[in-house]
């Protein structure tokens, strides 16, 4: 297992247009690695760069202790699982695998060897013979992910690889993903602009915008406790409550004081970033607050409320709903609030 080290690494294709601004990034050995953004944040230009199809502005790229940034694509062991499959049609699920090994002159024993391993890491054994255009789109990403295995990649790049299936497909590829990279001990960079996809996938997630990068941590961190509004609204739906630090740990706001951790100092203005589901009914130890329940939108697993109080609104998710009083009392932990700047 090998790492990946950025560093200073950034992209400008015409003076004072910069793709991506120059970041520091490390990808641990074996580690399942994503890089989420919207749409033209600069994330598959970074993963381009890191396959060698795109050349930095600046800065330099390292698997382990080796500095790859100036070496051809084909001589940097890496493999690419594209968002459109990229399969050959007259060729059958064998033949596509193969594809790869025999570019590298792989033949006889091993090759076929490698083959059936990797096929059999993607569960298609069974599906050997048969032809792309007769594979569903979940069979035909599992080949392109087989044709990626078999040559034995120190780095697997994957580009939006589940973007063309319906969502039921998409979630069971999502855990097949994952267990067919941490069963080959790969290190794997995942390109996406699907917070769910990265959220239930990933070890550690970068998340870029308009060119820069606003955050790495795991899925929890970066979810529990954004760096910035703009990362917090991203990741998964939020209340963000503007207050004033009063004191030591407290916070002042439109709904009452708020004990929080991590509070700048006194004096400073903040948002309160409280997550929809983290909102409970009922009296607690603190952060109690009185507000009306109104406007239910029923989504099957939970009920999303918009409670009202004087001088603020925000969302509740409510896992077991029922009919509410006209004013009640609500509260929220204070380990699931988080601190962000005002701005």
């Amino acid at each position: 297992m090998i790492s990946v080290r950025l560093e200073g690494v950034g992209k400008s294709y015409v003076p004072g247009k910069t793709v991506l601004e120059p970041l520091e990034l490390e990808i641990k050995g074996g580690e399942l690695f994503f890089l989420l953004g919207p749409s033209g944040c600069g994330k598959s230009t970074l993963l381009r760069m890191i396959a060698g199809f795109v050349p930095p502005s600046c800065g330099r790229i390292y698997f382990g202790e080796r500095d790859i940034t100036d070496i051809a694509p084909e001589k940097r062991n890496t493999a690419m699982v594209f968002q459109s499959y990229a399969l050959w049609p007259h060729m059958t699920v064998r033949e596509n695998v193969a594809f790869g090994l025999e570019t590298l002159g792989v033949k006889g024993a091993e090759k076929d060897s490698r083959i059936n391993r990797a096929l059999e890491m993607v569960q298609l054994n069974d599906f050997a013979d048969r032809k792309p255009p007769s594979l569903s789109g979940g069979q035909q990403q599992r080949v392109a992910l087989a044709r990626s295995l078999v040559v034995n990649p120190q780095v697997l790049l994957l580009d939006e690889p589940l973007s063309n299936l319906d969502a039921k497909l998409r979630d069971s590829m999502r855990v097949e993903i994952r267990r067919i990279c941490k069963e080959a001990k790969l290190t794997a960079i995942y390109v996406t602009h699907d917070r769910k996809e990265a959220l239930s996938m990933a070890d550690r997630i970068a998340l870029l915008d308009r060119g820069c990068l606003q955050q790495v941590g795991t899925p929890r961190e970066i979810y529990r406790r954004p760096a910035n509004r703009f990362v917090a609204g991203f990741i998964g739906d939020c209340n963000l409550l503007p207050g004033v630090v009063a004191a030591s740990g407290l916070a002042a706001t439109a709904a009452g004081e708020f004990q929080v951790t991590g509070a700048p100092p006194a004096g400073t203005g903040v948002q309160l970033m409280i997550r929809p589901e983290s909102i409970r009914a009922g009296q607690g130890a603190c952060n109690n607050f009185e507000a009306a329940a109104c406007g239910e939108s029923f989504m099957g697993e939970a009920s999303s409320w918009q409670l009202r109080g004087d001088g603020f609104t925000l969302e509740w998710l409510e896992t077991d709903s029922h009919p509410h009083a006209e004013k009640m009392t609500f509260h929220v932990p204070p380990e699931n609030i988080a601190v962000l700047p005002e701005c």
